[in-house]
């Protein structure tokens, strides 16, 4: 839930009672007398006084579909429409022509480089089971989901697609208008042809990689409610990751001014990027202009939330590599098709910068090739989630890796060595300059730390029921979306009477840090304590500064950037009026612990708290000293790591004990090294149930998501993590005013690699499919033939 305290702050106090006006036509009434009487008087433009607390809060429920892919031919919302205590009920007919895309990308001024706008607030064309064809409104949420219940609906059912590659055959039934391939590009590098440096290739292995969709599951589900407050804007309230992108996305899709919306981001519980979409927003404001401005709530069930938000897409990958006669790459290509479910969210953005990070890494000496394909299928809408689609193509470079030293015979470690990108080159794709680069550190780091040699040597021709092996994957991420989007960001601060200030900013804190780590900077430049420093985590969109939002790892190093700037600004400011006062130059004097001293000497001569006061009220010459800035950044650095990994396999079950893993990450200077390692052992965290245990199940023959609980969906426990081991290789990062580099994803991204690899060592059985559960291992295991008698009765 929101918090109560923050609800309670917006719809309570003073009674004050609020002109709500219903902008839009065509609401269905519950038919009862005291219902219809309530509502005329709403409707007739009278005033109305909300209950300033819970009990004036209507709930929304949405109803969904039951088939997979359709069309509804026939509804009737009479029955809910008559049940007592139902405000309201909505469908597809009262907002036709309502279209906006979903995606938490920054705006771009040509419009063909704007996300793909294919999502209807309801629809009657129906594209995964349990999409959103009506709304009820209710006094309360019981009474909801009862009127959802009396809803009657006939379809026409179409053939449905689970798989990308079914979906994109000649005879299967367009998903949306024009096709169901939602995106594709083609990426080359070198100046040969791939496929003709391979027939030069000393040895050239093939294989297919696949990952499935998985859920975020965050703490706190999808919750959003919607008002109209007495100036007849609508009031957002949501638990999302983009404030400022979410009023946006609203005022095109209704076709209304900016300034008729306004979000507000209490303080909420995670969103891994799930909330880097606009999921409930839109119909949320859409229900409260229904409702007259009464305040409106749709708080989704963690079935729906893990069924009907976001996802990550599933993929599938062919990898081709050819290598030469001393293990140096020298032509590879992939072929990658991306499950991205209903509808577009961030289109193929996901799969591209996939593309990219294959052709990086490990750049091929004379010719690679990539062709992706992002597809629309009858599945759960996948967007961007904690890695961006770097998580996946980890998975299939770094096995493949692994599977290419073993077919040529090379320590896999040192295959990686001789082809991965090296300090001082260029980023072959983007074309940003590597300027910082501690990846060989991580290499000799994580090493040292798993004991490389001594035991891979010592872990060789096991056999037995329990055999251990150790595994190694490496990655490079960037920092923030710079060139291909906008990089922007605001920082405002003002210094009170005692010295201290107020520090506002418009990027998210969502459970990450970035609150505290943004006082840290402020503090650091101003010369004062953490303490002095105070920073709401509300984002308002009417109060702090314009900022895209949480996404990419980029608050930190994008956002650290305004902050600066704005405390240098502020620095100037203080310094230029103590000046004034000491009958000094201003150059000559610094501030330290709050303090105004002398620069070289350090000599003591003036609280910070008297200049404060005196820029308030020193009747000649008063004025608030305060900066604020709007920067851009136009620098993406790489963050590099690498995870090892040690497993136990159980030969016999095929189950996988992870016995130690640890990553070693290269993420520029560390702000915060508390908060730096409990993000990197989250990311661990969610990397092991990705490999080990996720994925997202569907009846093959209804298209019904089939373990969208916490129950079925096998999420890791505090039982199932072992000790997460943190490492850094801090390389300062001179674009970063900080020195910092992106941290937040990174983390999630090669354990998973990691301990697939340790298993391949193990067991000598290469798992090219996630999750490796103890079934699939099972299986992989009679199927190699690595068994014997002794250790399993087949």
């Amino acid at each position: 839930m929101l918090s109560k305290r923050f609800l309670t702050g917006i719809l309570a106090s003073k009674s004050q009672k609020i002109s709500r006006i219903d902008p839009l036509k065509n609401t269905h009434i519950g038919s009862s007398p005291q219902r219809k009487d309530a509502l005329a008087k709403v409707t007739g433009r009278a005033k109305y006084t909300a209950d300033m607390d819970m009990r004036g809060m209507l709930h929304g429920k949405i109803f969904r579909s039951t088939i997979a892919h359709g069309r509804v031919t026939s509804l009737d919302c009479s029955r809910a429409e008559a049940l007592e205590g139902v405000v309201a009920v909505v469908t597809y007919d009262d907002c036709r022509g309502i279209v906006f895309p979903t995606a938490g990308h920054p705006y771009a001024i040509p419009p063909a480089r704007n996300d793909r706008a294919d999502r209807n607030l309801l629809t009657d064309r129906i594209r995964l089971y349990g999409d959103e064809i009506a709304a009820v409104v209710a006094e309360d949420p019981v009474t909801a989901e009862k009127a959802l219940e009396l809803i009657e609906v006939e379809y026409e059912e179409y053939p449905f697609y689970l798989d990308p590659e079914d979906a994109v055959k000649e005879d299967a039934v367009h998903i949306h208008d024009g096709g169901n391939i939602l995106g594709q590009n083609s990426l080359s590098l070198g100046e040969e042809d791939p496929e003709e440096v391979f027939k030069e290739a000393a040895h050239i292995i093939e294989d297919i990689y696949e990952s499935p969709q998985v859920q975020h599951c965050h703490m706190e589900n999808h919750i959003c409610y919607a008002y109209k407050d007495d100036a007849d804007r609508i009031v957002v309230v949501s638990s999302t990751q983009i404030p400022h992108i979410a009023r946006r996305i609203m005022a095109h899709a209704f076709s209304m001014p900016f300034s008729k919306f306004r979000v507000i981001k209490p303080v909420i519980g995670g969103g891994f990027g799930n909330k880097q979409d606009v999921v409930l927003e839109p119909l949320t404001a859409f229900l409260t202009m229904k409702c007259s401005g009464r305040p409106v709530m749709i708080d989704l069930s963690r079935e729906e939330c893990m069924a009907w938000t976001r996802s990550r897409h599933g993929m599938r990958h062919y990898m081709k590599t050819g290598v030469d006669r001393s293990g140096r790459i020298i032509a590879k290509t992939l072929k990658s098709y991306g499950t991205n479910g209903a509808y577009a969210s961030h289109c193929h953005s996901v799969v591209a910068k996939q593309g990219g990070d294959f052709l990086r890494h490990y750049p091929a000496s004379r010719g690679s090739s990539f062709q992706g394909y992002t597809v629309y299928t009858n599945t759960a809408t996948a967007g961007a989630m904690r890695g961006y689609g770097i998580p996946q193509i980890n998975f299939a470079v770094e096995s493949h890796m692994d599977d290419v030293a073993r077919a040529i015979g090379m320590d896999p470690v040192e295959f990686r060595k001789i082809n991965v990108i090296k300090e001082g080159q260029a980023d072959p794709v983007g074309k940003l300059k590597l300027d910082s680069y501690g990846l060989s550190a991580c290499f000799e780091k994580g090493l040292e730390y798993i004991g490389w040699e001594k035991k891979r040597e010592l872990y060789k021709d096991q056999t037995g029921e329990f055999r251990r092996g150790i595994g190694f994957a490496s990655f490079g991420y960037a920092t923030g979306v710079w060139p291909i989007s906008q990089e922007i960001a605001g920082a405002r601060i003002t210094m009170n009477q005692d010295g201290t200030v107020q520090l506002q900013v418009g990027a998210t804190e969502l459970g990450q840090g970035s609150t505290t780590v943004f006082c840290q900077m402020a503090a650091e430049t101003l010369g004062i304590s953490y303490e002095m420093v105070n920073l709401n985590s509300t984002t308002d969109t009417d109060m702090d500064p314009f900022d895209t939002g949480a996404y990419a790892s980029r608050q930190t190093f994008v956002t650290g950037n305004a902050v600066h700037e704005a405390a240098v600004q502020l620095k100037a400011k203080v310094l230029a009026r103590a000046a004034a006062r000491l009958e000094r130059e201003a150059d000559s004097l610094d501030i330290r612990d709050a303090r105004i001293v002398e620069a070289e000497s350090g000599a003591d001569l003036i609280g910070l708290d008297e200049i404060a006061l005196d820029s308030y009220y020193h009747l000649p010459d008063s004025g608030v000293m305060t900066a604020d800035v709007s920067t851009q950044t136009k620098t993406n650095p790489q963050s590099w790591g690498v995870t090892v990994a040690e497993v136990e396999v159980d030969m016999q079950t095929g189950k996988v004990k992870v016995l130690d893993i640890c990553n070693i990450h290269d993420c520029g200077r560390v702000l915060n090294p508390l908060l730096a390692e409990g993000q990197v052992q989250g990311g661990m965290s969610m990397s092991l149930g990705f490999g080990l245990s996720e994925i997202m199940l569907y009846d093959p023959n209804t298209g019904r998501p089939l373990n969208n609980n916490l129950l079925d969906y096998k999420l890791p426990t505090s039982m199932d993590t072992p000790e997460l081991g943190v490492k850094f290789t801090p390389v300062h990062e001179n674009s970063a005013a900080y020195g910092s580099k992106s941290l937040g994803e990174p983390p999630a991204i090669s354990p998973a690699s990691a301990v697939r690899n340790a298993v391949l060592h193990a067991s000598g059985v290469g798992i090219n499919s996630l999750p490796i559960n103890p079934q699939k291992l099972f299986e992989a295991f009679k199927k190699a033939d690595v068994l014997n008698k002794e250790t399993i009765n087949v």
